[in-house]
Formats: structure tokens, sequence, C-alpha cells
């Protein structure tokens, strides 16, 4: 079980135009503190190992914008996490930021302290700088890029989250090649939707599934062509699970979800991060320790919903198990049929799936037959990585996976697989 954790809650220091969450400011009461109490802190860090079960507990920061709390918060965040640290106990923590207030005593501070960190950047400065403003209204653009080339200096693993909209959509190839110039390795996509009022199905800055569709197929063939084995798209990576045959690591593509927490800053626990809402509260530490929550029926039945509720049209698709409906929070189109509960980016997810699935299922055989993945004929004319030696049984996997070699995509491994990063 994932929690995502809010020590300031909603709060944020930048306006972006399309961001879901700071209407949740409404939920919390006037004279709730900002950020978490440090007793609800030390509760939520103490409750968290305690209720955690195996050799590692990791601890994921969210917002809002969690770095408003203060670097010397996050000090004391890692401070209770040592005092309360069972034996033997590997902790790990991953923090989601816009970037903009990373300095260099924030950059020192979670190299040191081996954070990883999730950087939000939407592409070149016009396109980014198009919806992710200042609550003046300024670009963030700048700051954002400076805190990505100060977190490399600093050798933090940093993953950037790019939000695919009405203002990047019809422009894949230059925003995937600013971020390969920028150096990123790990990127993920998210298609924004944006659900709108008066009749309207969404925003004017959610793009259609169409160009989505065309967004995700121009960028997979140009990953293909120069970086297979060297950048890890989140997307194609989950496709890769697919095309071997293995569960889903995002819960938007896996069959149920519920498993992914949230903590507000006021002690609520929620079932999902889009459902932060009264009818999916299912506790709070104020009332209830975290093993308690953790239990509750209230989250296994939001998690099986998510399948039982799925159109008939789905339940029928040939990529069904690739994207499972996608997340529950976008199923707010009609199929052809009429039904309604059709997820509004199906037609973008079937035209990507049926694009690469072919690709990446022969793939999935040539690295379960033991070849290198820099000798694997991606597309004509592309340009293909070193060919490197067959690894021992103890090696790590070629395909990147971080596992070893016979644990993975050895040949007598016929039930693993591996990222393709």
């Amino acid at each position: 079980m994932l929690i995502m954790a809010k020590p300031a809650g909603p709060q944020c220091n930048l306006d972006c135009r399309y961001c879901y969450y700071k209407r949740k400011e409404a939920l919390f009461a006037a004279d709730v503190p900002r950020r978490m109490p440090d007793d609800l802190l030390e509760r939520f860090v103490a409750q968290r190992l305690e209720a955690s079960a195996g050799p590692m507990t990791h601890f994921e920061w969210h917002g809002g914008e969690p770095t408003l709390v203060g670097l010397a918060y996050f000090r004391r965040i890692v401070e209770l996490q040592r005092a309360h640290r069972p034996p033997g106990r590997t902790i790990t923590n991953g923090i989601q930021t816009n970037g903009t207030l990373i300095d260099e005593s924030w950059a020192r501070f979670l190299a040191d302290e081996g954070f990883s960190v999730g950087l939000s950047l939407d592409g070149p400065a016009d396109v980014h700088d198009r919806y992710r403003l200042t609550h003046q209204d300024r670009p963030s653009h700048e700051r954002v890029v400076n805190a990505w080339r100060l977190l490399q200096r600093y050798d933090v693993h940093t993953d950037v989250l790019c939000v695919v909209h009405a203002a990047n959509v019809g422009r894949p190839l230059p925003v995937y090649r600013f971020f390969r110039e920028l150096g990123v390795r790990y990127l993920q996509f998210l298609p924004l939707v944006e659900p709108a009022g008066a009749g309207a199905t969404v925003s004017p800055r959610t793009a259609s599934p169409r160009d989505i569709g065309t967004f995700l197929c121009t960028v997979f063939d140009e990953w293909l062509r120069h970086d297979l084995g060297h950048v890890v798209v989140q997307t194609f990576d989950e496709a890769f699970r697919a095309a071997c045959g293995m569960p889903h690591v995002l819960c938007i593509f896996r069959e149920t979800c519920g498993d992914v927490l949230v903590l507000e800053h006021d002690g609520g626990l929620y079932a999902c991060d889009h459902f932060v809402d009264p009818a999916h509260r299912v506790g709070t530490l104020r009332d209830s320790h975290l093993a308690e929550v953790l239990s509750n029926p209230a989250l296994e039945r939001f998690g099986r919903l998510k399948r039982d509720s799925l159109p008939r049209s789905c339940r029928e698709c040939d990529v069904l198990a690739w994207c499972h409906g996608g997340c529950p929070k976008d199923r707010i189109a009609t199929s052809a049929a009429g039904e309604p509960g059709l997820n509004y980016l199906c037609p973008a997810f079937q035209r990507f799936f049926r694009h690469a699935r072919p690709v990446l299922e022969r793939l999935a055989v040539h690295l379960r037959a033991g070849r290198a993945l820099g000798d694997f004929p991606a597309l004509p004319g592309a340009a293909r990585a070193p060919a490197t030696p067959r690894p021992g049984p103890n090696s790590p996997c070629p395909c990147g996976s971080g596992r070893k070699y016979k644990k993975c995509c050895m040949p007598t491994a016929r039930s693993s697989g591996g990222s393709t990063g």
C-alpha cells in the first residue's frame, strides 16, 4: 500500500490553470493549520513504520507543493523516521514538486538523505508557461529547469512528469527532444482530462483523444529509434509489462485500484488522490490507527468498483489487459452503443496500445531468448544501442529492470519480464 502524504495539503506557490487539487481547500475549515502538525506527523511516521510489512518502507510526499513546509520540516521528518525505524528496516522517501523552491540547500539535503524526486515540467518554455504560472501570472519554466540542473549536479534521482494538454499535444517531437537534450532518463506523460460544466465534456485545455493518441505514438516511435534501453517512459514501460504478461505497476492501468491512499494535512485519509471528498474519506489518524484504516473494507470496495463498473465495450476490447479502462476519474464519456462510463482517453489508449503492441511483444520474445537489448531491430532505420555481451545468470538484466538476469529475462524465467529502460 502506497500512502501519499500531503504535509502542506493543497497549498501551492503556483497557480497552474489545470490543477485539480487547489479546489480542495474548500474541504478544510479555516482554523485547520496550513501544514501537518508535529504530533500528527510523528503519529503518521511511527504508525506507517509499524503497519508496513517487509524490510523496506517507502514514504511519498505530495501536495499541493510539499516544499512549502520548509527544509527544517523535512529534516524533522527524517529525524522521526530514524527515531521510529525498526531494526533492519530500510526507509526510502520520494517527493513530488514543482521545483520552484529547490535551491542548493534543498538539493544537498535530498541527495544526502537519498530522496527520489518527481519534477513537474511540461516541455519547452512556451508550452510549459502556458498553464504553469505563479499567482502573479509569471512564468515558472526557468526556475523549474534550474531545479532540474541542480538536482542532477547533486545526483538526485529525478523523474520528470509532463502533463499532455492542448498547448503541447501538437508538438510531440519538440517536447520529447527537449527532455532528451535536457538529459531526462525517467519520464512520465500524463494526459490532462479536465471536466467542464455548461454542457461541455472537457475544458479547452484538454487535448482530444485523437491528438493524445498521435502524441504517444509519435513519441513511442522516436523513443524506439533512439532511446530504447536509455530512457524510461512510464506509459511505454507499462505497455511492455502487458506484452510480457506481467501485472501493471501504475494504478491507472491495473485491473483494480484502492491501494494508493492519501493522507491530508489534517489527518484525513482518502481512497485516492483524485477522490479526496467526503464520500471517499476512509478514516482519520486523529481517531484511528493507520493499520485499522488500511484494513477498511471501503478501500477494497473502491478498488473492485473500477473493474466491476466497466462498460461492455471495455470488457470486449482487445486491449483491455493493457489499460483496464484507465483511471475511474476519467470515465466521463459514452460508448458508441450509448453506454456511460467510458474513459475519455479510450480512443487514445486503443490507438497507442495497438500501435505499440506488435513491437513490444517482439521485444519480450527477444529478451526472453537471452538476446541483448542492443541487438533488437526496433524499427527500420532505428539507431541501435551498442551490442553488449550476453550476461551471466547473476549479472544485472540487460532490460534495465534492476533484477538479476536469472530472475528476469533469462530464458528459463519464462514468467518474468523487465523494464524497457
